[in-house]
């Protein structure tokens, strides 16, 4: 994944009111845009989580991307974004869950992968093509691997488990799985208008792109 035209961070001052984000992205994404930033859907339970643009908030906070790659992922510079998004494309933590669980869960790899190109994207890491590039170089593996999002969320919350229980009774432990199971039924309930899946339903990848 070519990665190049870093833009600058930029911090918003104190008085100053976020900005939507739909002012960066004000053209609606198209169905396989969407499909695609939706394979992220699992990992965003924030509130102010926007799940149908490829920037990542409801507001633009571009130092709260820079900061969540920094802490969480020890991520500070293009190269580390590359090699962090070759490393979940090429073996992740599905390697491990293989041998704890006899499975290998493309699926939270795959989501940890969107979320972390999308954020890539906020912070000024990658630009909007180049971001827009690395989630379709993931859609191969994952429509080769599952066959609707009900089989992609049963996967992500084996991968889940695995990297939770590795967690447990660590200062970094982190929210129930209760909690991720909660968000992922919200996202398969077909009386949920709001959720991207029911947007762009799974068989959406297959069919010729369009606008919405």
């Amino acid at each position: 994944m070519g990665l190049w035209n870093i833009r600058r961070w930029t911090q918003r001052k104190p008085w100053q009111r976020a900005e939507k984000a739909t002012n960066r992205c004000p053209v609606a994404l198209t169905t396989h845009q969407l499909w695609m930033v939706s394979l992220s859907a699992p990992v965003s339970r924030d509130r102010d989580a926007l799940r149908t643009t490829l920037y990542p908030f409801t507001r633009i906070d571009d130092d709260r991307a820079r900061r969540w790659l920094a802490e969480q992922w020890e991520i500070t510079s293009r190269d580390g974004l590359a090699a962090r998004l070759d490393e979940l494309a090429g073996s992740g933590y599905r390697a491990r869950a293989q041998q704890v669980l006899g499975v290998s869960p493309l699926a939270w790899d795959a989501a940890l992968y969107v979320d972390i190109s999308r954020r890539g994207f906020a912070c000024g890491l990658i630009s909007e093509g180049e971001a827009w590039t690395a989630l379709k170089n993931i859609v191969p593996a994952v429509v080769s691997a599952y066959a609707s999002w009900e089989e992609y969320a049963d996967h992500y919350l084996l991968g889940r488990k695995v990297w939770r229980d590795r967690l447990t009774g660590t200062s970094d432990e982190p929210a129930p799985q209760a909690t991720a199971d909660a968000h992922l039924r919200a996202l398969l309930d077909p009386a949920n208008r709001a959720s991207p899946w029911n947007l762009a339903p799974w068989s959406t990848i297959s069919h010729p792109d369009r606008a919405r």
